[in-house]
């Protein structure tokens, strides 16, 4: 038999790249060690998520999408080869990144980490059912109980006797009616509806369905005892142990079982199942809110925001300022009824007609039109916030939802209170509490309450509930590892941040303990404080530990150091960088003279300034914050300083600054109807005349939008070629030069320089468009040029260059500068806003404010602004907050980095834990203060950094 040749040692061992080229990697070689823990580093845009996510990533992908039959393929669609020559000893590969889990409102932390599916399994096998009359314990009863319950409750009344036979599942169920009707029923309730059973029945297969038989149609009577309880019997024998009795008269269904029933009142409860617990199912879920746990409701003080004003004058927006219109004439009709007029300013009409007019009156109202000569006609009013709702849920038009959808506002079910369950099932109670009790403690208070569980147990509980306690404890042990300990199972995923989301994906891959594979992360210290890095550390190692290997992109110090091997790309970014400028174990890494290198040993550092900002004398009082975990929080904002918000994940900064401070401050000077998180009081709004946001959010959605588009520095660029003398005889204006606009573009790719050849089994490729050779313009456009070069040599140029070209247009100069001086040089002025990575969409958004003219009293606010930069890109980050804080605006950061706190003229520290035992401040002050403060876990480490 023919032998194979050994596989080469270093293809077992290692991870080998050879010619990778993606985006700016210079066709380079890279082996990484397998089964360790590596951090890839270096500057923003030197190329580190080209070579971990766009190839490594991206060629595990396609090569398991590759194994797939040609048949599957054609459903997921097919991966594009990344630009790379060979990767050899690659295992299967999972990617955690940092986009958040899912916006979709059913989706809780709980459900996310399966926790919660484990949690109802445990209350479905060993929960006690209590009565929600009496509050007692359920009991179960015999036959003969149940028996004499229906004789006594429904004496002398017409009943239908029915035994369930399916609950809630999906099929068209024709053998089942067949062999309902050789049994000898005539009739079925099908969904609450009672048919005759016909030859051939069945129901729509994909629709969920419940079935019960009709057993008997009788009047309970004494005398016919026997009938009732033959009839009792067989529907407790086809219903399994479970049977309903039906009111002829009202419709009203009573649920009797051999399970569980309050002996005061006779109610009965179904044995519960795991459903019964969920709220996205029928069984579980709040019928009001369908298991949301919210209401979409109209909110008045959107609708009449200032009650100062009249409706005439717009005081009602939703209706808008006076029209002689059908809507108006209503209005007027019903204040002139109670003696206003349009004119009468809100706040002094009666209780009652603002009522009317918002929501209905079920009195008809006589309205007098100018359209019809005058005439009088009457009809039913329902009111401007019934409307508003109706709008809302109106699946018709997509006008009147956009229309509503400025006027409504969460508010919790008053049917579940906010718990998405029926009431029912937060009856069923293990150790005293409901499902929804557990489901709100944070996770170390769960862990608790899990291993002490078996200790309330009785010894049968104990036994069923062995395996699901374990699975339990692993699995929130996980979460308590990366840090977590302050989520609650109900938190929705949506409200998650993206490292967040990101550490409760590692967790879940920690629990599966799968081995031989590659996983990449991306920044998982993102929004983690330095006290829960070791934690995290921890957790990486311990993956990496049992047999993978954990590639992570990340620029934090101490995950570098504690890291097996090192990669740093550089040397600088963009088209200056892509090459690999050191790598080696962390001992070995820090001899280097690379700029990583040099932070890593001390080389180069962030200078503390010599001297703390003591502001320009006037703040802001924000007083009674309430939101989310903040305990009535009260803090003051020193106006003219570079504020730091910290404290640990989970302590309340972006509740109290994002959903608190930001929303006040642009519902006081844009009127936006998004309402602010519930606090008290404000003081000194007077001092602002602006604020700003700007977050990690991408600039643009597609590949037609680009940093030049963004900053408007491209309608400048569009103007000076429409200026030339070129342009002028031939009679070309601005849109001349858009590659979105007809005119000037190339059309056989619409101005998108690429042509997408549709491959039906393989991948969809994108190929240079064969006309305009990717120029995205036509041959007359390229023809007008300044300075030799045509508008797309323009879009081709990186930012220095440009900044350089256009040096006496001062206002294309001006602009592009500021891109420059964020740090942004190595981009290019067309580069396609897809392409650029959280860090450095945020860094053209800060350009974009800085290129326009301050007041002098702008309010900034950034939300971990450091995420995605390197050292060096903290630095120039924080110089140009430094300049704008020196014109005299207000910069506050929410940050963890302690490059960035240690640099603040003042800090608000949050904690001191996260979820419920945070909330409050904890210290403030200068750096120096904060760190001596023996309440603040920030200022531990900043005793060290200062």
């Amino acid at each position: 038999m023919q032998q194979l040749p050994p596989i080469a040692e270093e293809e077992i061992t290692h991870l080998n790249v050879y010619g990778a080229r993606e985006h700016n990697l210079k066709n380079i070689e890279v082996h990484l060690p397998r089964n360790q823990f590596i951090v890839i580093t270096g500057l923003s845009g030197s190329g580190k998520s080209s070579l971990a996510f766009d190839t490594i990533f991206a060629e595990g992908q396609r090569r398991y999408m590759e194994s797939l039959s040609t048949y599957a393929r054609q459903f997921l669609g097919s991966m594009e080869r990344p630009d790379v020559e060979k990767i050899t000893g690659l295992s299967p590969v999972i990617s955690i990144e940092q986009k958040s889990t899912n916006r979709n409102p059913r989706s809780t932390v709980g459900t996310t980490t399966e926790i919660y599916d484990f949690l109802r399994l445990l209350f479905a096998r060993i929960s006690e059912a209590y009565s929600y009359n009496t509050g007692k314990k359920m009991v179960k009863f015999s036959e003969d109980q149940i028996i004499q319950t229906i004789i006594q409750q429904f004496n002398q009344q017409k009943i239908a006797i029915l035994a369930p036979v399916v609950r809630g599942r999906k099929g068209h169920y024709r053998e089942l009616f067949e062999e309902i009707r050789k049994k000898g029923y005539l009739r079925v309730r099908v969904d609450g509806e009672t048919k005759e059973i016909q030859n051939k029945m069945q129901v729509d297969r994909y629709k969920i369905h419940d079935i019960e038989i009709v057993i008997d149609r009788l009047k309970v009577d004494k005398k016919d005892i026997q009938r009732v309880r033959d009839s009792i019997a067989a529907a407790l024998k086809e219903g399994n142990g479970l049977l309903f009795v039906e009111e002829i008269d009202n419709k009203q269904i009573h649920t009797f079982s051999k399970s569980l029933m309050c002996v005061d009142t006779g109610i009965s409860y179904e044995e519960p199942s795991p459903n019964s617990f969920s709220f996205n199912s029928p069984y579980g879920a709040c019928p009001t809110c369908k298991g949301l746990g919210v209401l979409k409701q109209a909110d008045e003080d959107k609708i009449i925001p200032d009650k100062s004003k009249n409706i005439y004058d717009g005081g009602i927006v939703a209706l808008g300022e006076y029209k002689n219109n059908h809507s108006f004439k209503t209005v007027e009709s019903i204040l002139k009824q109670f003696n206003f007029s349009l004119k009468t300013p809100i706040n002094e009409l009666s209780e009652e007609v603002l009522n009317i007019l918002l929501y209905g009156t079920d009195e008809k109202v006589e309205v007098e039109t100018d359209f019809d000569n005058k005439k009088k006609y009457k009809f039913s009013y329902h009111g401007i916030a019934k409307q508003i709702e109706q709008s809302y849920h109106d699946e018709t038009s997509i006008a009147l939802y956009h229309w509503a959808r400025n006027y409504i506002s969460s508010v919790p079910c008053t049917e579940c209170n906010g718990t998405r369950l029926k009431n029912i099932t937060l009856w069923f109670k293990i150790d005293n509490r409901n499902i929804s009790d557990v489901a709100h403690y944070d996770l170390d208070e769960l862990f608790a309450w899990v291993q002490t569980l078996p200790k309330k147990l009785n010894n049968a509980q104990n036994i069923i509930a062995k395996d699901i306690l374990k699975e339990l404890t692993d699995r929130i042990g996980f979460l308590l590892d990366v840090g977590l300990t302050y989520l609650t199972l109900d938190r929705a995923t949506a409200s998650l941040s993206g490292g967040e989301s990101q550490r409760i994906r590692l967790a879940t891959q920690i629990g599966s303990q799968l081995m031989g594979i590659t996983y990449i992360l991306d920044e998982p210290s993102i929004g983690l404080h330095q006290r829960d890095n070791h934690r995290l550390i921890t957790a990486l190692r311990n993956l990496a530990d049992i047999g993978n290997t954990v590639i992570v992109v990340e620029h934090d110090k101490d995950i570098m150091l504690k890291a097996d091997y090192i990669i740093d790309l550089g040397p600088k970014a963009g088209v200056h960088g892509g090459e690999i400028v050191a790598q080696g174990n962390p001992k070995s890494f820090i001899k280097n003279n690379t700029i990583t290198a040099q932070f890593l040993s001390g080389k180069m550092k962030i200078d503390i300034p010599k001297k703390r900002r003591k502001g320009n004398g006037n703040q802001l009082i924000l007083k009674g914050a309430s939101g989310n975990n903040l305990k009535k929080v009260d803090a003051t904002f020193p106006l003219g300083m570079l504020i730091g918000v910290s404290g640990v994940s989970g302590s309340g900064k972006s509740t109290l600054i994002n959903d608190t401070l930001y929303k006040i401050l642009n519902q006081h000077l844009y009127r936006t109807p998004h309402q602010p998180m519930a606090y008290k009081s404000i003081e000194g709004l007077e001092f602002i005349d602006k604020v700003i946001e700007i977050d990690q959010s991408p600039i643009g959605r597609t590949p037609r939008s680009n940093p030049a588009t963004y900053i408007k520095v491209f309608d400048e660029i569009r103007r000076l070629y429409a200026s030339l003398p070129e342009s002028q005889i031939r009679g070309y204006k601005a849109g001349q030069f858009s590659f979105n606009v007809q005119g000037g573009r190339c059309e056989t790719c619409s101005g998108g320089g690429m042509k997408l050849i549709e491959m039906n089994f393989l991948p969809d490729v994108y190929v240079e468009c064969d006309v305009c050779l990717g120029k995205r313009y036509n041959s007359q456009t390229l023809e007008v040029k300044y300075k030799a070069k045509s508008i797309f040599d323009v879009l081709d140029m990186t930012i220095e260059d440009a900044v350089v070209f256009f040096e006496n247009i001062p206002k294309i100069h001006r602009k592009l500068k500021t891109l420059l001086d964020v740090g942004l040089g190595y981009i290019k002025v067309g580069q396609s806003s897809t392409t650029l990575s959280g860090g450095e969409a945020q860094r053209v958004k800060l350009s974009e404010e800085l290129s326009k003219k301050d007041t002098g009293n702008t309010f900034y606010i950034l939300d971990e602004p450091t995420t995605g930069l390197h050292f060096e890109d903290i630095k120039v980050l924080l110089d140009i907050l430094q300049k704008l804080v020196d014109k005299g605006n207000t910069v506050l950061v929410i940050e963890h980095n302690l490059d960035v706190i240690k640099v603040c003229d003042y800090i608000i520290d949050l904690g001191p834990e996260g979820g419920k035992n945070g909330g409050t401040i904890v210290a403030t002050g200068t750096p120096e203060q904060v760190s001596t403060n023996k309440k603040s876990i920030t200022g531990k480490f900043l005793l060290e950094e200062l």
